[in-house]
């Protein structure tokens, strides 16, 4: 706060020299610094929390014992994951007690560049939700793939002073780091010279690798997969972000890992969360549930889900309720269902019983439209010349954006193409470059995704979000690709040369302008289809699992527009595979 009269007001509210404001009344306060519950009131002056104990107000709310939460903290999100833009995860997550978001949007700019960024932050000043941006980190997420933008270290200096930017998005490249790439280098020292947060993304590095990643000064990491990776991430002064969103749910089995003396760096995220689990479980307070349900004491719950959070992104105003911090304040029924009542943001009553109260109006999305540009795409793109029936196969693994290298044999035509063996359950894969017209197309080859009839096709594919197709003949992935061009981005399941669903993502091919309650119920759709009619693993979410095997920075085996890539080893590899693994 830097005005004389407001400070000088909230003073007078704070030592009863005159009312408050707003005063909500009786409320049981979770105290996240003492660790207690504090039977007392909540005295508003303006956006501002001036004091707790006992005061009157010009307008009060009787809480009746309801208890007091600061507002939540989601520590990472991608919100383009969610298939919606911003105002509408603001409409659909502060009803839940979301407050605040960190949000990292290197989905948009990997596509559009700057013009994703300022978009998004254009579209979050249209929501009460407070969204704090980190600036992309790796774009191109690798040298490996060709995505729509670059962003230099010089580009991100200006970006870095902005006040909507929180720090620097997750530094993806971590194979960059240890081998002291020049240009990740920049980025890093750009960062540090602002004194912003770095965040990271290192998922199975460990003792020296792991050291000299955070020897560069990165200060998070929300990619652990076992308590052994967050041990050594924490004892290492990191924080660590245990994640539950739609695809990767490691927070049930990190749990088991915390105790009295490490909680206080760890954070929750969902990462990436689709728009239907907003809608049915809600956001940070679905993962306070999770915690309470595998013994984590409530109050230390709420402590990731806020001061944690709060003091990791420097947010020196908010995470707690108490004197001179925002008057973010959720009440919930209770600590165990975390049900919101009532969610307030810098004062003001945002939702009420689950309804988000203001009018939502949106940010022009001209600047990051139209965004396909596919140089001549034909089912040749897809075809295969293959001498050997042994492959190497991208291993889908549930639960996880984690995939295993394996080979398999599988059947050939004459000429050398694939011929779909149901009882294999290996499928094509094959990535379409979208941004440039460069016409590059690369194939392979899939296990474990389940699909045995048709095909799917859609743009979003981590990071670089070129086209993504699986399907069971080239004949069927071509059709559904050239249907997702028509419709200018999206998600698009054929059979037999048939469209069976459709979700056109008009923003940035990565987003619907239509409401979450729409997204949602065709997501619904497609999710059924593609188990009932195409054969999905019905264990996978569909859409969310498919759109990272893209992903040429997580183990073991992704396939971009350049080729298969084999992570581990920091090397493409063939189609064809030596011998069956």
């Amino acid at each position: 706060m830097t005005d004389k009269n407001a400070l000088k007001k909230r003073i007078r509210i704070a030592s009863k020299q005159e009312k408050a404001d707003f005063v909500l009344k009786n409320c049981r306060v979770v105290n996240v610094f003492t660790h207690t519950i504090d039977e007392c009131d909540i005295a508003f002056a303006g956006e501002y929390i001036a004091g707790l104990g006992s005061y009157d107000g010009i307008e009060e709310y009787d809480a009746k014992g309801l208890f007091a939460l600061p507002g939540l903290i989601d520590s990472h999100i991608h919100i383009e994951s969610s298939f919606v833009t911003p105002e509408e995860i603001g409409r659909l997550s502060t009803p839940h007690g979301t407050t605040v978001m960190i949000a990292d949007p290197h989905e948009i700019v990997n596509v559009c560049g700057v013009k994703g960024l300022e978009y998004m932050m254009e579209a979050s000043q249209h929501t009460a939700l407070c969204v704090y941006y980190m600036l992309p980190s790796c774009v191109p997420c690798t040298e490996w793939e060709d995505s729509g933008a670059r962003l230099s270290s010089r580009d991100m200096l200006p970006y870095l002073r902005d006040h909507r930017v929180g720090g620097v998005g997750e530094m993806m490249n971590s194979y960059g780091v240890l081998s002291c790439d020049d240009e990740v280098i920049e980025k890093i020292l750009a960062a540090r010279i602002e004194n912003a947060v770095i965040d990271g993304h290192a998922p199975a590095l460990l003792a020296e690798k792991l050291m000299g990643y955070m020897a560069a000064g990165i200060c998070t990491d929300h990619e652990c997969g076992s308590v052994e990776e967050m041990k050594q991430r924490l004892s290492g002064g990191m924080y660590v972000q245990l994640r539950y969103g739609s695809a990767c749910k490691e927070l049930p089995k990190l749990l088991s890992g915390l105790d009295e003396y490490n909680t206080a760096r760890c954070l929750l995220c969902s990462d990436d969360r689709q728009t239907a689990d907003f809608i049915r479980r809600g956001d940070v307070d679905d993962m306070l549930r999770v915690c309470v349900q595998n013994g984590i004491d409530p109050i230390t719950a709420v402590q990731m889900a806020t001061i944690n959070a709060a003091r990791c992104y420097r947010l020196h105003d908010r995470g707690a309720i108490a004197p001179s911090r925002k008057a973010d304040v959720v009440l919930v029924d209770d600590l165990k269902s975390f049900n919101a009542r009532r969610v307030y943001i810098g004062g003001k009553l945002i939702a009420e019983n689950g309804v988000y109260l203001p009018h939502t109006d949106r940010a022009d999305i001209s600047p990051v439209a139209n965004s396909m540009h596919v140089k001549d795409f034909s089912i040749e793109k897809l075809s295969l010349h293959l001498t050997s029936d042994t492959v190497n196969v991208i291993d889908v693994l549930p639960e996880t954006v984690l995939t295993g290298h394996g080979t398999a044999k599988i059947k050939l035509t004459e000429d050398g193409d694939f011929f779909f063996d149901e009882k294999a359950d290996v499928a094509r894969i094959s990535v379409i470059e979208r941004h440039h017209n460069t016409g590059k197309a690369a194939n392979g080859f899939i296990r474990g995704y389940g699909i045995n009839k048709g095909a799917v096709a859609l743009s979003v594919g981590h990071d670089s979000h070129n086209i993504l197709t699986v399907g069971v003949s080239k004949e069927e992935m071509a059709f559904a690709v050239e249907e997702l061009i028509k419709q200018q981005g999206g998600i698009v399941l054929c059979r037999n040369r048939t469209v069976l669903a459709s979700l056109p993502l008009p923003v940035a091919g990565l987003m619907s302008d239509k409401s979450g309650e729409e997204v949602a119920q065709k997501l619904s759709e497609i999710e059924k289809i593609c188990i009932e009619q195409l054969g999905v693993n019905p264990k996978l979410d569909s859409m969310m699992t498919l759109c990272f095997m893209s992903l040429p920075v997580i183990p073991a085996l992704k396939i971009t527009d350049q080729g298969l890539f084999d992570v581990t080893n920091q090397r493409f590899v063939p189609i064809e595979a030596e011998e069956e693994k």
